[in-house]
């Protein structure tokens, strides 16, 4: 990794990526269609209102994948929650009423999974892109879709 990788705040360098995985409420498969395709730009967004940047992303009908670059001057906790609150707020006002299961603000379960990233950042782009052909995969062997 070269120096010219890392991006600089007053006083730091930095290089801080996380993978961040996170799920609709009751793991619900409510990220289809039209709110699948709406929320990629709002997370972009909301990402950058927080000075970070989604590096790489995938949406499953029942989880969010997702490698970030956050700054060191904001926690995983604050901007995770602020996409999550926010992007749930956005659906809400653009979809209400849509959907008869739909829960409105309460769209996404409380808490997410988070790792750092480090040196693999390659593998992990390849996991998160490799994650619909798996999903795919998986409910056809099992006959459930």
């Amino acid at each position: 990794m070269t120096t010219s990788s890392y991006e600089s705040l007053a006083h730091s360098k930095w290089d801080c990526k996380y993978h961040i995985v996170f799920i609709p409420k009751c793991r619900k498969r409510t990220l289809y269609g039209k709110i699948r395709k709406f929320l990629g730009p709002v997370f972009h967004e909301l990402a950058s209102q927080r000075g970070s940047k989604i590096l790489e992303g995938h949406m499953l009908p029942d989880h969010v994948h997702m490698l970030i670059r956050i700054p060191p001057k904001y926690s995983i906790a604050e901007v995770v929650g602020y996409i999550k609150g926010k992007s749930a707020i956005a659906v809400a006002r653009q979809f209400s009423g849509r959907q008869r299961n739909f829960n409105g603000e309460r769209l996404w379960a409380r808490g997410y999974a988070v790792s750092t990233v480090g040196f693999e950042e390659a593998q992990v782009r390849a996991y998160i892109r490799q994650q619909e052909q798996t999903d795919t995969r998986d409910n056809d062997e099992n006959g459930s879709i």
